[in-house]
This record gives C-alpha cells, sequence and structure tokens, in this order.
C-alpha cells in the first residue's frame, strides 16, 4: 500500500480508503460477519483511512467501526464520519437558512451520536454532508464547527460536495473555511480537474474522492439487464434508462482499457489517483475478496500517459440524467 500527504494537515493516508457506506445498509443483502472481515482485511493490507456517516444504516456503519478499531488497540486509523443537515430538503435549497439545517446546537448534538457510535471522545475528520453554495457568503456552519474543533472534540474540518454543484465547495476552499473536501471523481464526472482540484492543491486541501466506480458501472460487471434488490440504493441512482446508458459508456471505456494490463475497475482506481491533488480514493469494500482487489491496486503502475488521455474522452457531461446522449 502507498501513502500520500492528507492535503497540508501533517500526516499521510493510504491511498486506498475504506468506503464504509454498504456495511451500513442499502446496497442489498449484507452481513455483518463479511462488514467486519472486508474491515479486517482492508486494515491488515494496510488501509489507514475510513469514511462513513451518520446516515450509512443510521450509525450502525459507525458503531462496525466502533467495534473493529477497539479490537485492533493501539493502531492509528484516520475515521472521517459526516453530519448530515436537519430534516429539510435534500441538497438544501437556496431559500433555506444554515442556521435551521446546521444550528451550533443541532452540530453539537450530532456529533455526540458519533462520538457514541465510534466509541470515542473524538472525530478525526467531521464533515458536512451536504452544502448549497447560497451558504457561502456567510458559512455560519463552520464557524461553529471551528469553535467545537478548539475545543478538542474534532480534529479537521470537511464538506462533502452535493452531487450536481459540486463547485459549491470552491469558495470555502478558498476562505480557509474546510480541511478536507469529499468529491466525485471518476471517468464519468471529471469536472472537478477543471478547477476544483487545483484549488486542492493550491490551498493544502485534503482530497477525498467517492464515486471512482460510478456506483459499480465502472468496473464493467454489469449489464442493461443487471437488477438491483429493492433496498438497493442503485436501484433508484439506475432508475429508467439510466443503467443501460452507462453500461453503453462503460463499453466505450473497455474498448480503451483493453490490451493495458489492467482491469476496468483497476483502471477506474489509477484514473482517480492520477491527479496530484487527491490523498485519498474510497471505494466501498464489503467483503474480504474487494478489499484484496481494491487495495492491490495500489501498488500496481501507474497509468501511462497515452492511456490517461484516451481515458479522459469519457467525459460525460449527464448533469440530471437529461434525454439524449
Amino acid at each position: 500500500m502507498k501513502f500520500r500527504p492528507f492535503g497540508k494537515h501533517g500526516f499521510d493516508v493510504s491511498e486506498i480508503g475504506f468506503g464504509a457506506w454498504a456495511i451500513g445498509g442499502s446496497w442489498g443483502p449484507q452481513s455483518d460477519s463479511d462488514s467486519v472481515d472486508a474491515l479486517k482485511k482492508s486494515l491488515d493490507l494496510g488501509v489507514n483511512f475510513i469514511d462513513t456517516a451518520a446516515g450509512y444504516g443510521g450509525g450502525k456503519s459507525e458503531r462496525i467501526i466502533g467495534e473493529v478499531l477497539r479490537e485492533r488497540g493501539g493502531e492509528k486509523i484516520h475515521v472521517a464520519t459526516k453530519t448530515p443537515p436537519a430534516s429539510g430538503a435534500w441538497p438544501p435549497t437556496p431559500y433555506d437558512d444554515p442556521e435551521d439545517r446546521y444550528c451550533e446546537m443541532y452540530l453539537r448534538e450530532n456529533l455526540a451520536e458519533r462520538l457514541t457510535n465510534l466509541a470515542s471522545d473524538k472525530v478525526d475528520i467531521l464533515q458536512l454532508h451536504t452544502w448549497t453554495r447560497a451558504w457561502n457568503r456567510d458559512p455560519k456552519p463552520f464557524a461553529h464547527l471551528r469553535n467545537i474543533q478548539a475545543e478538542g472534540k474534532i480534529g479537521l474540518i470537511g464538506i462533502s460536495t452535493p452531487e450536481h454543484d459540486q463547485n459549491a465547495v470552491i469558495d470555502l476552499m478558498r476562505g480557509g473555511w474546510v480541511d478536507t473536501v469529499q468529491v466525485i471523481y471518476n471517468l464519468f464526472e471529471q469536472e472537478p480537474a477543471a478547477e476544483l482540484l487545483d484549488v486542492a492543491g493550491e490551498t493544502g486541501t485534503a482530497i477525498i474522492v467517492r464515486v471512482a466506480f460510478d456506483e459499480g458501472v465502472l468496473t464493467g460487471k454489469f449489464t442493461a439487464e443487471t437488477t438491483f434488490a429493492e433496498d438497493d440504493f442503485r436501484r433508484n441512482y439506475f432508475a429508467g434508462d439510466r443503467l443501460s446508458r452507462a453500461v453503453e459508456r462503460a463499453e466505450e471505456v473497455r474498448k480503451d482499457v483493453e490490451g493495458s494490463g489492467y482491469s476496468m475497475a483497476q483502471v477506474a482506481l489509477k484514473f482517480a489517483l492520477a491527479h496530484p491533488a487527491v490523498s485519498t480514493v474510497i471505494p466501498g469494500i464489503r467483503n474480504v475478496q474487494q478489499a484484496e482487489l481494491n487495495c492491490a491496486v495500489s501498488d500496481l503502475p501507474d497509468l501511462d500517459t497515452d492511456l490517461m488521455i484516451r481515458l479522459r474522452r469519457h467525459n460525460w457531461r449527464r448533469a440530471f440524467w437529461y434525454s439524449g446522449k
């Protein structure tokens, strides 16, 4: 496993992290024993960064992580979790008041839940789970978090980008409001390379890449006939013609990958890691086999320049899945 600086924050993290949404649920059948074994194997293979959230199984993901880390004792594992906004629209609308969605009392109460679930007295990284650029001129929630950070209950403060307005966080980075940004960056969603990732490099903001496989389709394992369980998040994500269109696009990626010596999943992770501003990529890992396959990518050679150039053509501005290709 290779390690990278976590922005300007003075420590290194494994370039393959552990994405812990699936072990909390919402991705079809998942046994607790598989979840525990997947996490333990990942840690054995060098992973020292875990990403979770309050919303991953109503805290179940956090509780599993807390139990495993208690058992393992003194290892330094960096755990990032997320606080969602108080009840209301997701993502917040331009008309929402940040004090209604992320007031200081709410943030403190939610943090207390995160600490209880993780069985810890400090959260290494606390991220707000979504945002609206309407709040950028007066980002009060981050002022509240800085107060809590000064009390020693939070290590670093971050933001998870709103899916359809990821650039909303750039002003926060330049303003010094956030230490970390979690961003969607993959072969289809390459917009962060236009500005966001470079701003991260300029400001020393640590970048956590999520959705590197575009919820699995970029591994090449789906077909247009693939079905998902009722409780699987992907059933909605790939609703209507979304799956067939994404599979068609993924097949175009496959043509560029053939003969390279890499699998599609390996290329997807290596592509996300190719930008120097990226600190870690957090694929979802729900069993031992996925732990072994994903962690092994770190030790593979980087993608060559010619392949990287070919892969850039797969940038897909699908926005809200508008009709047409």
